[in-house]
C-alpha cells in the first residue's frame, strides 16, 4: 500500500476507536516520607560512576534510598555497585527490558512517599532533590515535579524541562521544550520528563505505574503525565532542580537515529490512541498526527512505517474513563502560552486573586499579555505570584490558569476587570469567592 492508502485506513480506524481500555491500579502500600530514586541502567557503569557521587551527596539530608535496575548489563555493573555503593539496592534483569518495564521493577520496590525516575546520563546539581520535594508542599495534588535540564557546553539545549504541546507548522512534532524565562518557576507543564522527575508514589501506583506498551522507550512519560492530569493531578516545572543531560548516552549505543525516530513516531500514535479520552480531542490530535506523517512520508522512512502501523494502533482502543480535568483545558494550559513567576510578597489576608487588574500587595495576579516575558520588578515585589497568559492562546488557557490558581491558593476574594467580570464572575462565586470590581483596569 502507498502512504495515502495507509492514511485513509488510519483515519477510518480512528473513527472506529472504542473507549474500552481500563487501567489496572497497583495495590496500595504503606510508604515512609522521603525519596526513592530509581535509575535504570544498561551497561552504564561509567555513567553511574559519574552520576552517583552527586546523587548521594544531595540526598544526605533527605530520608531516601537509591534503586538501580541493572538492565541486562554485561559490564559488571551489579558487582561494582555492591562493592563501591553497598547501600544501593540493585535489581538485576538478566535480559534487557524496555524503559517502562525496567523502571516499573524499581517502582515496585520503592518504599518512600516520592519516587524520582532518573536516567543514568543525568548529572544533578546541589539542591536538586530538595527543590523537587518542596514543590509538593506548594502545589496541591501535585503528581510530578520535573527538573530544569541543561546540556554539556557546546551542545544545543534540546530539552529544558518546560514541556509544551504545540505544533507551529504541520510537519513539526507536537511536543517541544520551551526556554524558561528568568525567574519563572512552577509553571504547569504537560508532563514531567521520565528521566528527571519526582512523582507522588501513591498516585503513580494508582495509575498502574508506567505503561509497558511503549517499547522500547519514548513517550511513556508523556502518557503518565497526561493520565495524571486527567485525574486532576498537575505536573510542574521546577527551576531550582538543575541537572545536565548527556543526551542518549545509552539509547544511541543500541539504536540508529532512524530507528529512534520510528520508535518516537509509533509511540506517539500509541499515546494518542490509548490515553486521550475525550472523543473530540482524540479526533483532532489523531488527524493532526496522521496529516503530519503523510506530509513527511515522502522523505522519512520512520514516518512511513508509523503511518502503516496507525490503523492497528487506533483499533487497540482508548481509555474507559471520564476525565475530572477537561482535556481541552489541559491542552490550552500546556501549549506554551503560560508562565508562572513566584513573587516576593507574602500571600495577603484575605487571600486575593486579581485578574485583569493592577497588582495588589499580597495578591496572586493573573494577567493576559501579548507576549510572555519576565514581569516588571514592581509587580514581583508586592505580589505573592504573577501568572502571565498569552492572549493569542484564547479563553481556555485563562480558564485553566484560573482553575489551577484557585486550587493552589484558595483565595477568599477576587478582583476582576470589566471583561473578566463578565467571563468569570460566575465561576468565582460558585467557588464561594467574593467577587469585586477592579478599582482600575489594566
Amino acid at each position: 500500500m502507498k502512504p495515502e492508502s495507509w492514511y485513509k485506513a488510519a483515519r477510518f480506524a480512528g473513527k472506529l476507536r472504542r473507549r474500552s481500555r481500563k487501567v489496572h491500579s497497583w495495590p496500595v502500600i504503606e510508604t515512609i516520607p522521603g525519596i526513592s530514586v530509581v535509575i535504570p541502567s544498561r551497561n552504564g557503569k561509567d555513567l553511574l560512576a559519574a552520576q552517583l557521587p552527586g546523587i548521594t551527596k544531595d540526598l544526605v539530608e533527605i530520608p531516601s534510598e537509591i534503586l538501580v535496575v541493572d538492565n541486562g548489563s554485561s559490564d559488571g555493573t551489579a558487582d561494582w555497585l555492591c562493592s563501591v555503593y553497598p547501600r544501593i539496592r540493585v535489581e538485576v534483569s538478566p535480559t534487557p527490558l524496555s524503559f517502562a518495564r525496567a523502571v516499573n521493577r524499581g517502582i515496585a520496590l520503592a518504599r518512600h512517599s516520592h519516587i524520582c525516575l532518573l536516567n543514568n546520563d543525568m548529572i544533578v546539581e546541589a539542591g536538586f532533590f530538595s527543590a523537587l520535594l518542596n514543590a509538593f508542599q506548594a502545589v496541591p495534588d501535585l503528581f510530578s515535579a520535573t527538573a530544569q535540564i541543561f546540556f554539556p557546553p557546546g551542545v544545543r539545549r534540546e530539552e529544558t524541562g518546560k514541556a509544551v504541546y504545540s505544533q507551529p507548522s504541520p510537519i513539526d512534532f507536537p511536543i517541544r521544550c520551551d526556554e524558561p524565562f528568568p525567574g519563572e518557576d512552577h509553571t504547569y507543564v504537560l508532563y514531567g520528563s521520565g528521566g528527571c522527575s519526582l512523582y507522588d508514589t501513591a498516585k503513580l501506583r494508582q495509575l498502574g505505574a508506567i505503561d509497558p506498551v511503549y517499547e522500547p522507550a519514548y513517550v511513556e512519560d508523556l502518557d503518565i503525565g497526561y493520565r495524571g492530569w486527567q485525574i486532576g493531578w498537575p505536573s510542574i516545572y521546577v527551576a531550582g532542580a538543575r541537572l545536565e543531560h548527556r543526551h542518549r548516552a545509552t539509547s544511541s549505543r543500541y539504536f540508529t537515529e532512524e530507528q529512534l525516530e520510528e520508535i518516537l513516531e509509533v509511540n506517539y500514535l500509541r499515546f494518542v490512541a490509548r490515553a486521550v479520552a475525550d472523543r473530540d480531542v482524540f479526533q483532532a490530535l489523531w488527524l493532526q498526527a496522521l496529516n503530519r506523517l503523510r506530509l513527511r512520508a515522502g522523505e522519512s522512512p520512520a514516518a512511513r512505517k508509523a503511518l502503516q502501523a496507525a490503523p492497528g494502533i487506533a483499533l487497540t482502543g482508548g481509555p474507559r474513563l471520564t476525565p475530572k480535568f477537561q482535556e481541552r483545558l489541559l491542552l490550552a494550559l500546556s501549549a506554551g502560552g503560560i508562565a508562572v513567576f513566584p513573587g516576593h510578597g507574602p500571600i495577603g489576608n484575605p487571600r486575593t486573586v486579581v485578574v485583569g487588574c493592577a497588582p495588589r500587595p499580597g495578591a496572586v495576579m493573573i494577567s493576559s499579555v501579548e507576549s510572555l516575558q519576565t514581569p516588571d520588578p514592581e509587580s514581583l515585589a508586592i505580589c505573592a505570584e504573577v501568572v502571565l497568559v498569552r492572549r493569542s492562546d484564547g479563553p481556555l488557557a485563562l480558564e485553566g490558569v484560573l482553575q489551577q490558581s484557585v486550587r493552589k491558593w484558595r483565595p477568599e476574594a477576587a478582583y476582576l476587570g470589566k471583561a473578566e467580570m463578565s467571563q468569570f464572575a460566575g465561576y468565582f462565586r460558585a467557588c464561594g469567592i467574593t467577587t469585586l470590581t477592579c478599582p482600575s483596569g489594566l
